[in-house]
């Protein structure tokens, strides 16, 4: 059976309240310890250095666009999905859901150059409804991407090109920082829906990223038992610079 590609995927009906329900409605250990990864990154960035940072395939996850306020002037949030798109507009024109508190006291304990407030640090994001594969090379000081290559494809040769593409979306000399669920096999989400994994390691993905990065740093944490059982073996967390080419 041929593998499913992106597109052979409806993204418009990813089911983000399941998502939410199962991985973000409370802070668990996995989401501490990916914070203090990124966190330790953006620390050593200066505030508001950067004039345009990306979250690469945004989804309706929070915390990494709380994260880059510290060291971003603006945030754009590429998303494909539309349900995903309404997610992030809601959060954004409204007041952010209660769940996320945490994530944020957590992400300001950690980087006190965040603004004071949840709301504040995302008056610096955008949203954008579109197709990450149309991004203009370049366009970025800061890329941050967080279980997208990996759970969105079947194919390792269009996991690969997911994964340059966030490499080149900064310019050379930008800053990278990233997460991926390791060895994350095909899952469901909710009672019933099912989407594409490409299973990865460190290794995989020092390899991928290699030719492409210099201070490529890749570390990964353990399966996180408070978690639904996606058949994953943990994460592997990444930061980077671009290279010259």
């Amino acid at each position: 059976m041929a593998p499913t590609r992106n597109d052979d995927v409806d993204w418009d009906s990813w089911p983000v309240q399941d998502y939410l329900g199962e991985n973000y409605r409370e802070l668990h250990p996995s989401d501490a310890a990916v914070i203090a990864h990124h966190s330790a990154f953006y620390r050593q960035l200066a505030p508001a250095s950067a004039a345009r940072s990306l979250e690469f395939g945004a989804g309706p996850n929070l915390y990494p666009l709380m994260l880059a306020a510290a060291a971003s002037r603006r945030i754009d949030a590429v998303e494909a999905s539309a349900t995903g798109v309404a997610y992030l507009t809601r959060q954004l024109e409204e007041p952010p859901d209660a769940s996320w508190s945490p994530f944020y006291e957590l992400c300001r304990s950690l980087n006190p150059g965040l603004p004071s407030s949840l709301p504040e640090a995302l008056t610096r994001v955008r949203v954008v409804h579109g197709d990450i594969r149309a991004l203009t090379p370049g366009g970025y000081d800061i890329a941050s991407m967080n279980f997208v290559a990996e759970g969105v494809t079947e194919d390792f040769t269009e996991f690969t090109d997911f994964c340059h593409r966030f490499v080149r979306s900064v310019g050379p000399g930008g800053h990278l920082v990233a997460a991926f669920m390791e060895n994350m096999p095909t899952y469901r989400i909710g009672p019933a829906s099912r989407w594409p994994g490409c299973p990865v390691d460190p290794d995989v993905v020092k390899e991928v990223f290699a030719p492409l990065t210099r201070r490529l740093v890749v570390t990964r944490i353990d399966a996180d038992p408070t978690l639904p059982d996606y058949g994953d073996s943990g994460m592997v967390l990444l930061t980077a610079v671009r290279g010259p080419s």
